[in-house]
């Protein structure tokens, strides 16, 4: 029988998962069901819980999923009340749900509806699901909130939409405004920051053979992320092996946010995203005046 270190402890803790229906959020969902937590996944695609909530069931994991747009703060409180009603007091939540215009990663080209989006999603709906934790967790005086960020958000980089970076960033200030506020009171607030991994966000570009050769080579470590590089930081935020961790951003990006700065992205990059956006992909150049 397969044990584990048990200060990593996550068996029977209740944990919320938002954005579950696939990626990083499936992920984290076998990470933790696998270890016996009571795991909820939300997402708004119904029928993709359904699927995953079966193939964890068969596995032998006590999973729920229940649908949820983070961006309407009624589906929000509706989760945690159904969470509560399923598996009792919730331990952990993990906010996972984003969002981004990957046909709008120049800025120039965004249009309205492209950034309110993803502010919506990625902050707005993140700090409904924040609001609703904390007010639980600070009447037991304990708990484990883990937003997703990005390493995109903790700096400017070249070629990656705007709108994300720019909440992602929020996200990280957010979680520490959270965690100065709340620590007193037993709740703990930290953000995980991922560089590339392969994701329903991310693999239209990653396949491009020519694209992901360009990430390996902008990365120091010289390859993208595998999602089971994941587990460690998620079990460690999410056990009480962190409980005098609060505040934390924490890096999860082969070397990136440690390096002086990833490289520009070549004009062969840019040429590709054009290419797979002819739309909105296409970077304004300047026009000069023929002498």
């Amino acid at each position: 029988m397969e044990s584990f270190d048990p200060i990593f402890n996550v068996k029977n803790k209740t944990i919320i998962i938002t954005g579950a229906s696939s990626g990083l959020g499936a992920a984290f969902a076998e990470i933790l069901g696998s270890r016996g937590a009571k795991v909820v996944i939300a997402a708004r695609r119904i029928e993709k819980l359904e699927k995953l909530q079966t193939k964890l069931s068969e596995k032998g994991f006590t999973v729920k999923s229940i649908q949820c747009d983070v961006t309407k703060s009624d589906d929000v409180s509706n989760l945690f009340i159904k969470t509560e009603q399923e598996f009792g007091d919730i331990d952990v939540v993990i906010n996972n749900a984003g969002a981004s215009s990957a046909e709008a990663s120049v800025p120039e080209n965004m249009t309205d509806e492209m950034f309110q989006q993803t502010i919506s999603v990625n902050l707005v709906g993140l700090w409904y699901c924040c609001r609703e934790a904390g007010q639980r967790m600070l009447k037991r005086g304990k708990g484990s909130i883990i937003n997703i960020s990005s390493v995109a958000g903790l700096g400017g980089m070249r070629g990656v939409p705007t709108a994300y970076q720019t909440t992602k960033g929020a996200v990280a200030t957010l979680t520490q405004s959270l965690s100065a506020n709340w620590a007193d009171r037993g709740v703990r607030v930290n953000a995980i920051a991922p560089g590339w991994f392969k994701s329903e966000l991310t693999m239209g570009l990653i396949r491009n053979k020519t694209f992901r050769q360009r990430l390996n080579s902008n990365s120091p470590m010289g390859r993208i992320g595998n999602t089971e590089e994941l587990a460690g930081v998620l079990l460690l935020l999410a056990s009480d092996a962190s409980s005098f961790i609060t505040g934390e951003i924490i890096s999860v990006d082969g070397g990136i946010r440690g390096a002086i700065g990833m490289p520009f992205w070549t004009d062969e990059m840019f040429e590709l995203k054009a290419q797979a956006f002819p739309e909105t992909g296409i970077r304004i150049q300047p026009t000069l005046e023929k002498e």
